[in-house]
């Protein structure tokens, strides 16, 4: 495999020079910040451990800072973009700063929210500098979407990182913090400073690694029945699981039945059970509705 050239990398006058012939000002609207510090991005790509088999898909590439990074390892690369400016150059600029490895690039010009299907060889990690406004929708829709994705490395707001990566107990465990363990082993792997984007964010970033479950949560109940037992306990976190799960349940008594059957007390709050306790929960639920369904 040829190298690529030191300087296939794109630094901040190759940002704003590609930003310019392009019409292009970062917006708010879609949550972009590029990245312009080549350090950084293959920063990114180490952490994530991306190898030189590995097949990565990219969501929100932007101007192709990081799809660059990772083209430099990864044995190819699918990057899924909304913005119609963006997804219509970055071919060009692949093929003009990385000619060698083009042919190992892939795009997708759509909402990485509607995407069903890749293409090419099942993805095998995630890595991406996720727009802030939608950054847990896209993370747990990938995850769920394509089950191939084994690694996940995501630049995210600090605070979403800090959210996504919280241990039960903590003051920001929540609804996204026990989603994600759904799927994977989460952690915070680093952070990232404001001076690398373009324009630089009023926020610090973050970065979470998500390594998937080898074992899937062991239950009975559905993922939506576990979600939406999680989405009810955090509606109403100041309450404890026996009147935040009344509606869920039916009744408070219904609900404490359910956390008593699981072995959770019903006055617990949201932030201290783990996923597990949760899937129980849903499992009961689940297992009484059934027993009541007509022969």
């Amino acid at each position: 495999m040829t190298s690529p050239t030191p300087d296939a990398l794109l630094g901040p006058a190759d940002i704003r020079e590609l930003a310019a012939a392009l019409g292009v000002r970062p917006t708010k609207q879609r949550g972009q910040n590029f990245v312009i510090d080549a350090n950084t991005v293959r920063r990114i790509v180490r952490t994530a451990k991306v190898r030189p088999d590995d097949v990565v898909v990219e969501v929100g590439p932007g101007l192709g800072s990081l799809t660059l990074a990772l083209l430099e390892v990864a044995d190819r690369v699918t990057a899924v973009e909304i913005d119609d400016v963006l997804a219509a150059a970055l071919p060009a600029t692949i093929t003009a700063r990385m000619p060698e490895r083009a042919d190992r690039f892939a795009l997708v010009h759509s909402d990485a929210m509607h995407v069903s299907e890749l293409p090419g060889p099942a993805p095998t990690a995630l890595v991406a500098n996720l727009p802030y406004n939608v950054a847990v929708p896209v993370l747990l829709h990938m995850l769920d979407t394509f089950p191939s994705i084994d690694r996940t490395l995501v630049m995210v707001q600090a605070e979403v990182a800090d959210r996504l990566a919280a241990p039960p107990g903590s003051k920001v465990y929540g609804v996204p913090s026990v989603k994600a363990n759904w799927y994977a082993e989460v952690k915070r792997a680093g952070a990232i400073g404001r001076n690398v984007f373009w324009p630089a964010p009023n926020v610090d970033s973050g970065l979470v690694s998500l390594v998937r479950r080898t074992e899937p949560i062991r239950t009975t109940a559905t993922k939506a029945e576990v979600f939406s037992v999680v989405d009810a306990a955090f509606a109403q976190r100041r309450k404890t699981l026996r009147a935040a799960l009344a509606g869920w349940a039916g009744s408070a008594a219904a609900a404490e039945e359910a956390l008593v059957a699981a072995g959770v007390s019903p006055q617990a709050r949201g932030e201290s059970l783990t996923v597990e306790e949760f899937a129980r929960i849903a499992e009961h639920q689940a297992n009484r509705h059934k027993e009541k369904e007509p022969a």
